[in-house]
């Protein structure tokens, strides 16, 4: 029997058959489940081939006008590492006038600007209570001394008062030897008696004893007054120095230029008082100048001394060379100053703003692609390619490593004679490709 003849069965009303009826042809449905799913699987896979298409044909395009656009070549060549750097100009040698003592400002001799000479009195300050203490300090010190010279008149005195004891001790002594002599040869012959050659002889050793205690007593006040002599002296020495240091302080109180330059700052105003150590003002050796600049914390750890850099004034070049690094990090900056190679350029000044390019490298062979604005987009990560052609560019992935002024060191994704768009990609959103117009 044929598929599509199906056989049917005739029944009564009550359910119960009648028999075999007459077969009839069902017709089958077009729109199974299983079609329906291999259509929609044939249409998915043409969107996917045809958006794979798209992509490898520049994905979302944009027209750009041509001449709106920077166009940069990548090369390869001698490639150096520079950093952009920001300095102000200072004299190579600055001296800070500070307050030695503080005071009232009583006069102001020369003016801010002016040119000055070592020795030149700048302004004079007074100060009385530094005055109280520089007469106390003398009045002690007029005292020790007058307390050292009666030290030292009674040390003569007892000299001469014991030199006049042994004088008579002497003349005794020698007296009563002589009689002692004379009288132990009269007693020996029993020509005298015992008791008057015993009297004089105690006597004389009396004389002997009490010179030897009189010598032993005035060795040991010596002794005591050489010390306190020189306890003396030594205070009356500190009494001298600080009475030096009173008025060589008070001799401060006119403040002098120390060298000769040009008072480049002066912050004094008459009547005003100032603290010991307050910062007066300051004077700038003109023979040369330095250059201070601030570079990002990024690159503390690669600028050193002796490192060069490079820069342009009015059209002349110039060469500094690092002297100094800071190591004070200061909101996120630290401080290089720089000394000119040569002779400094002509009519800078003080307080000039340069900028010169610090070399953080050695020259060497790279693939290079000029900086622009792409990079603020970007970050570095991909780039508009030109393509042959010249009337498209398509984005494509590179890899960008370091920088200089004028190019960035191309580290994949770019090689040599390609050409790319650098200027700013703010308007294109996310295009794809670029078709130039």
């Amino acid at each position: 029997m044929p598929a599509d003849i199906k056989t049917s069965r005739t029944t009564t009303p009550n359910g119960s058959g009648t028999g075999e009826g007459i077969d009839r042809k069902l017709e089958k449905k077009w729109w199974t489940p299983q079609r329906i799913a291999l259509i929609g699987g044939a249409v998915l896979l043409v969107a996917l081939i045809g958006y794979a298409i798209a992509s490898g044909t520049g994905g979302k395009r944009l027209n750009v006008d041509q001449e709106k656009v920077t166009i940069g070549l990548v090369t390869e060549g001698p490639f150096q590492e520079l950093i952009s750097v920001t300095g102000t100009v200072l004299p190579r040698t600055t001296v800070y006038l500070d307050a030695v003592e503080g005071g009232r400002i009583e006069e102001v001799f020369v003016r801010e600007g002016a040119n000055v000479t070592a020795g030149q009195p700048i302004l004079r300050l007074s100060n009385n209570d530094l005055q109280l203490r520089l007469l106390n300090a003398e009045a002690q010190r007029i005292e020790q001394r007058d307390r050292l010279q009666n030290t030292r008149f009674n040390m003569e005195m007892n000299s001469l008062n014991l030199r006049q004891q042994l004088t008579e001790m002497n003349y005794n002594i020698e007296r009563l030897r002589k009689e002692h002599d004379r009288l132990e040869e009269l007693y020996e012959k029993r020509l005298i008696s015992e008791r008057e050659f015993e009297s004089v002889r105690d006597e004389y050793e009396y004389w002997q004893h009490r010179k030897d205690l009189t010598l032993q007593a005035f060795r040991q006040d010596s002794l005591r007054m050489v010390q306190q002599v020189a306890q003396m002296e030594n205070a009356l020495d500190r009494m001298e120095r600080n009475f030096d240091v009173i008025q060589d302080n008070l001799e401060n109180l006119v403040v002098q230029a120390p060298i000769d330059g040009q008072l480049s700052m002066l912050d004094a105003e008459i009547g005003q008082i100032r603290g010991a150590g307050s910062r007066l003002g300051q004077i700038d050796v003109l023979d040369g100048y330095r250059v201070r600049a601030q570079i990002d914390e990024f690159y503390i750890s690669r600028v050193v001394r002796d490192q060069r850099a490079q820069g342009e004034v009015a059209g002349s070049e110039y060469e500094l060379v690092a002297t100094r690094v800071y190591p004070e990090v200061r909101e996120g900056r630290f401080e290089v100053d720089f000394e000119f190679i040569g002779d400094a350029p002509n009519g800078i000044r003080r307080g000039q703003t340069l900028r010169f390019r610090l070399e953080m490298s050695d020259p060497a062979e790279a693939v290079m692609v000029p900086r622009g604005g792409f990079y603020q987009t970007t970050g570095g990560n991909w780039i508009f390619v030109v393509d042959p052609s010249g009337d498209h560019a398509t984005r494509r992935f590179i890899q960008l490593g370091r920088q200089n002024p004028t190019h960035f060191e191309v580290l994949g994704g770019l090689e040599p004679g390609e050409r790319v768009v650098t200027s700013s990609y703010e308007t294109f959103g996310d295009a794809d490709r670029l078709v130039f117009q």
